[in-house]
């Protein structure tokens, strides 16, 4: 197994928990029961080939050579595992402070090495793959919008917006037949964008091992990109103008208003101050109107008049209360927002760089400079709403008590 493998069995895995999603809008719970034993399943298979990686690793690093073996184009006898291989080519890279020309460029299976158009170092694609995987294991509001892969540094797509087909019209005998409405197209654009930033790390670290040295990369070239993508899909998110949705009535008709065409696959998403806020609200029996999903106790829900949303919560590192306003986003960001991915990292570093009063001289350090390449861009607006609350401004919520002043929202749901 290889960790491009790993990786498609965690992109399998993802697929049925939106299947998963899916099943439970149409309230067949029997499928879902089957589908959540496939993702058991799949948990299983996922947690072995990543405890036989990691034991690969350590044997290899042992000395007693790598257990997975492919041979390289042009390179017969010299077996070696491609993300192994990788790893062994970017720490001597590391080592030699990335000075990696263009004229010695080294293509290896799939495995391709160069320097970028700013002098950088570009990471190689078994890495870059395992960047892309430590970026999916940690808490990312990718997962809740469109991801597209990209290869160019711009380009365009067509999409038709959903629920825009109205139906043929009834037309008598002999009668002329009426113009009938045409789906509605759009055309999105996007551009790659080069976001970068620094790592300050000891001159040591490159007297430690092979798998030591990439590690450390990965783990901080993922990290930044999450964050990078959070923060570009939350800027999407409130370019769209921010509706103050006061109180559960302002819930509701949000939700309402989002019309069938995209409630059965959205969901209401806050952070922390709003799990906080919608915990402490209870219908006129006193009982909670936030409540674990029966199907799934991982899952909590929010009981508003008739209506069952689905809630996802984020910290508030991920998504932030600002001016006490507390975000409560309605809709389907995977029709509303989308990421393009150029999936490209690269790495530049420095023993002698200032970066503020940083010295990487004086301080016997190196500065690494990393960038990644992506865009994100509105998708469809009528998908999803920015809104939030402000109970220090009056919205009604509960302060552990029977929820006031929130009308029918509140109450039992009526048929």
């Amino acid at each position: 197994m290889t960790y491009q493998e790993l990786l498609e069995l965690k992109h399998k895995r993802a697929e049925k928990v939106a299947q998963g999603k899916e099943l439970l809008a149409k309230k067949d719970l029997e499928g879902h029961k089957a589908l959540m034993a496939e993702i058991d399943s799949l948990n299983v298979e996922i947690e072995a080939v990543e405890k036989q990686l990691d034991l690969e690793t350590q044997f290899s690093e042992a000395g007693g050579g790598p257990i997975s073996k492919v041979y390289a184009p042009g390179q017969e006898g010299e077996e070696e595992d491609g993300y192994a291989q990788a790893v062994k080519s970017f720490a001597a890279a590391a080592r030699n402070g990335f000075q990696v020309a263009k004229a010695d460029t080294v293509l290896t299976g799939h495995m391709r090495e160069d320097s970028d158009q700013d002098g950088g170092y570009t990471v190689p694609e078994d890495i870059v793959t395992k960047i892309i995987s430590l970026r999916e294991a940690k808490e990312s509001l990718l997962g809740e919008v469109r991801v597209v892969s990209v290869t160019t540094k711009s380009g365009r797509r067509t999409i038709k917006k959903r629920g825009q087909h109205q139906g043929f019209a009834t037309v008598a005998e002999a009668a002329k037949f009426g113009k009938t409405a045409t789906p509605q197209f759009a055309v999105l654009e996007y551009k790659i964008e080069k976001r970068g930033g620094y790592l300050p790390v000891t001159n040591e670290l490159l007297a430690d091992s092979d798998n030591n040295i990439a590690a450390i990369v990965e783990e901080w070239l993922a990290d930044e990109a999450r964050v990078t993508a959070n923060n570009e899909i939350l800027a999407v998110i409130q370019a769209k103008t921010a509706k103050d949705l006061k109180d559960l009535d302002g819930i509701l008709t949000a939700w309402v208003g989002l019309g069938s065409t995209f409630r059965a696959t959205s969901k209401l998403i806050t952070n922390d101050d709003g799990l906080l806020w919608l915990g402490t609200l209870k219908d006129g029996n006193g009982r909670y109107l936030l409540t674990p999903n029966p199907a799934d106790s991982q899952q909590l829900r929010l009981c508003v008049g008739p209506h069952v949303l689905p809630v996802k919560t984020y910290d508030n590192g991920t998504i932030p209360t600002k001016d006490g306003k507390i975000p409560m986003i309605l809709g389907d960001l995977k029709e509303g927002v989308v990421y393009w991915d150029r999936r490209a990292f690269s790495v530049k570093v420095s023993d002698t760089a200032v970066v503020g009063d940083f010295n990487a001289f004086e301080q016997d350090m190196t500065i690494w400079r990393g960038s990644l390449r992506d865009d994100c861009t509105q998708w469809d607006d009528a998908a999803f709403i920015n809104g939030y609350v402000a109970p220090s401004a009056g919205a009604s919520g509960g302060t552990g008590g029977t929820q006031q002043g929130g009308g029918s929202s509140t109450q039992e749901p009526q048929g």
